[in-house]
């Protein structure tokens, strides 16, 4: 298994929104430090402790997001200390999706991918 150096350590993680799910999140985030360019939330299973949210950079390419060793599982509340910005967009209904707009810096919504 492959360590990651990962931006915040564990120890500095603070609770900043009840939403503690499991999500998504890229490596871009996580180690590189890049904020959330993209996030959407798509339906997870009934009664599982998943979100339904993913949240990406906007940097990865295909070539990287195909390499699950690119891609990680953590709480929401985790990825809300990597970019806090994400918060007021939390409680958004699935099927939702936001990128952060180039000029302002502020989330607007976005068209979602697929379902699969």
């Amino acid at each position: 298994m492959i360590e990651k150096g990962f931006r915040i350590a564990g120890r500095d993680i603070q609770r900043l929104t009840p939403h503690a799910g499991a999500c998504f999140a890229t490596d871009r985030i996580t180690v590189d430090g890049e904020r959330v360019g993209y996030m959407y939330r798509q339906k997870a299973a009934p009664g599982s402790n998943v979100s339904g949210w993913t949240f990406l950079s906007g940097t990865e390419s295909q070539e990287y997001l195909d390499k699950a060793a690119n891609i990680g599982i953590y709480s929401v509340n985790t990825i809300a200390n990597y970019d806090p910005d994400i918060i007021p967009f939390l409680d958004a209904p699935f099927g939702s999706a936001f990128a952060r707009d180039a000029k302002t810096g502020k989330f607007v919504a976005a068209d979602a991918p697929p379902e699969d």
